[in-house]
């Protein structure tokens, strides 16, 4: 299956592991790019020891790496120290992307940029990123309400034509299989940006708890909140969110905010003796709405040739009516 996204980066599928902090290791994004993906590592917050382990353990295979672009301003030396390694490409998501950009361009190293608006879309093209990664409301972990990513996607593929036309466009959000990427690739994108599927994989630094209560869920049983990142103390711009699973805990102060700020200390205490039970009856869950699509936890290489295969057929079958 050849795209533009397969020929600027040499891979044989057009899938791209999302770089989820805490979930996506070395191990998964190797075995993504070994399958004919290209995987990346998440940078997330920042945790430079993590980080270092992390592309040791993807053992010299061709990987990315994305950053939360407002945590990383905390500790630009990471970038650095990161496009030394000389990484597949770097993705930001999640704040200003200058002064960052002009250092991964100056390295040569591709640049991502995740957007969730037209406006976003407009200020990455500004700052020459060669990719943009359209994400609906739909994706799992941060992002934003504003947009749903059927309709997201052909608009920034169409303000990408009009204003660079080299730059290749993603999808992101809802997407876990061969539907899904078919669905994208009819939209314009050049590829997809999958993560909730892969954080079901094996090499996925998730809890076998966690995956457990992830495979009896559906779409229905997620939605987007604020609580779990009040509860970890994270200074995440008001505009992004979180889409979680619906447990006992985030049901109880979704939408009481005011209650929760005043019971802080109390709730912390519960959610972090929760995250050291992995008891997820409090302990978060950040998938998308595509975890209804999961219905097994299988190796990433797995996962990256059936969402292939599926394409095939799909797309194979559309164009022999």
């Amino acid at each position: 299956m050849k795209t533009r996204l397969t020929d600027f980066f040499g891979i044989q599928h057009p899938i791209v592991s999302a770089p989820m902090a805490l979930a996506s290791g070395g191990r998964l994004a190797a075995a993504v790019t070994s399958g004919g993906g290209l995987g990346f590592i998440g940078g997330g917050y920042g945790d430079r020891d993590w980080l270092e382990r992390e592309f040791g353990l993807a053992d010299g295979t061709r990987v990315g790496c994305g950053f939360i672009t407002w945590s990383l301003a905390r500790t630009p030396d990471l970038l650095d120290e990161t496009l030394q390694r000389q990484p597949a490409a770097i993705m930001l998501s999640f704040g200003a992307l200058q002064p960052f950009a002009e250092c991964i361009h100056a390295a040569r190293i591709p640049l991502i940029a995740q957007v969730q608006t037209l406006e976003h879309a407009r200020r990455a093209l500004d700052v020459g990123a060669e990719i943009l990664v359209a994400q609906g409301g739909e994706a799992g972990g941060h992002g934003m309400t504003a947009r749903s990513t059927f309709t997201l996607v052909p608009d920034v593929v169409d303000l990408a034509e009009q204003r660079a036309p080299d730059t290749l466009v993603l999808a992101a959000g809802g997407i876990a299989d061969g539907r899904g990427l078919a669905a994208a690739l009819v939209l314009g994108a050049d590829g997809a940006v999958v993560g909730t599927r892969f954080w079901a994989s094996t090499e996925a630094l998730v809890s076998p708890r966690a995956h457990e209560r992830g495979l009896r869920a559906s779409g229905d049983d997620t939605y987007r909140t604020r609580v779990y990142d009040v509860v970890r103390q994270l200074d995440w711009p008001p505009e992004y969110n979180e889409r979680a699973l619906s447990n006992p805990f985030v049901d109880g102060w979704h939408g009481n905010e005011a209650e929760l700020m005043a019971s802080l200390p109390e709730a912390i205490r519960t959610f972090e003796a929760a995250v050291a039970a992995e008891d997820f009856e409090a302990a978060s869950i950040l998938v998308g709405e595509s975890i209804g699509r999961v219905d097994a936890v299988r190796p990433a290489a797995d996962i990256v040739a059936d969402i292939a295969a599926a394409t095939d057929r799909i797309l194979n079958r559309i164009n022999s009516f």
